[in-house]
């Protein structure tokens, strides 16, 4: 109903496979991260973190291809994915040379943020492992022919990490598309990458030429502005969530440039401070065209990274049920919300807890 067509479950080894860079977040809990003195470690990453969703908390079966220096770190990251339910197979292991000088991998401490302080991240990627993938470290027909994929999901963080990792995920899509893998792009513009590799301008050069072969577009207002060059008026940093007609306005302009896309989905958030956000989602379809989620205001936020990736997830997971459109992006507001109230990148939802929320249910105890 979506206008998508995916392969049959039975001929694919996997229902999902995600490409971007898995990193090691550390966590200072309710403390700075200038002041912390403990901190807990998570696995975390824009891209993966929508197959880990699609994995533990959907139950499909889902992978990650990445890269990890091949150290104890590198594993302790593998030992999370693995409890995340995420395949490691395609996980292309680089050797230590003992302090990192020619690989490393990537650290990202990230504190919560509450009321008027707003959450904080300090990445630590540059030369990590996952950067210096090239195309042909993977063979991609393989994948995505011999083993086969339903979806492919991947996005503009692990297109921004280097000149060499914006190549390797169009080599990644333009395989899947061969095989007949459903792809979906998550833009998340993140100035700080793009920053040493030509800014604004590059991105949207790369992400203008990923878009030609996506089926599914997925990002905020500013993603659009930012990664491929959609004018959209109101726009104040999320602070207030602008009228659905001008969200409706910017999706038909995307949909009217790149007319390979059958699925556009976005975001609606305001912050009122870091713990008082409002929530929502659009979603957009050749076949069933404009469709809105429940309006959720005041919703209490406990760590909002991540929230984008789990409603990906959600939206991805009902797309490939089938169930229409407004029922997908109903999972993905769902998702993403119940994302937000436990710590971590990652989900710790149920499927049913998500189904619940979806169809309107309430936070009553559960005895």
């Amino acid at each position: 109903m979506s206008g998508l067509s995916v392969r049959a479950a039975e001929e694919c080894r996997y229902d999902a496979v995600a490409l971007g860079e898995v990193m090691l977040r550390l966590d200072p809990g309710e403390q700075r991260i200038r002041t912390a003195r403990n901190l807990t470690v998570w696995e975390g990453g824009g891209e993966y973190n929508v197959a880990r969703g699609l994995s533990r908390v959907f139950g499909l079966r889902s992978a990650a291809i990445t890269a990890l220096v091949d150290d104890e770190v590198g594993h302790l990251i593998e030992g999370l994915m693995l409890a995340g339910g995420v395949d490691t197979s395609l996980i292309r292991w680089v050797p230590s040379d003992g302090v990192g000088r020619s690989a490393r991998n990537g650290l990202n401490f990230t504190e919560r943020g509450f009321g008027v302080r707003g959450a904080k991240g300090v990445s630590d990627r540059g030369h990590t492992a996952v950067s210096q993938l090239a195309p042909g470290d993977l063979d991609f027909d393989h994948l995505f022919g011999s083993l086969g994929v339903r979806w492919l999901h991947t996005g503009g963080i692990y297109a921004a990490l280097s000149e060499q990792s914006s190549r390797t995920v169009i080599a990644a899509i333009q395989a899947a598309k061969r095989h007949g893998t459903v792809v979906s792009y998550d833009l998340n513009y993140r100035p700080s990458l793009w920053k040493s590799i030509g800014g604004m301008a590059r991105a949207q050069e790369v992400n203008r030429e990923v878009a030609k072969w996506v089926d599914v577009m997925i990002g905020n207002e500013e993603d659009f502005i930012a990664s491929l060059g959609f004018d959209v008026e109101g726009v104040d940093e999320g602070m207030t969530m602008l009228p659905v007609d001008a969200y409706a306005a910017m999706i038909d302009k995307v949909a009217s440039s790149y007319p390979n896309l059958k699925v556009i989905a976005t975001t609606l958030r305001a912050v009122h401070s870091a713990s008082d956000n409002d929530w929502s989602a659009l979603a957009w379809s050749v076949d069933e065209g404009l469709v809105q989620a429940a309006d959720r205001r005041n919703l209490e936020i406990l760590d909002r990274v991540g929230g984008g990736d789990s409603f990906a997830s959600g939206l991805i997971y009902g797309l490939l049920a089938g169930d229409g459109l407004q029922s997908a992006v109903e999972l993905g507001a769902a998702h993403g919300a119940l994302a937000m109230t436990t710590p971590g990148d990652t989900s710790m939802a149920t499927r049913d807890e998500v189904h619940k929320l979806a169809r309107g249910g309430s936070a009553r105890v559960e005895r």
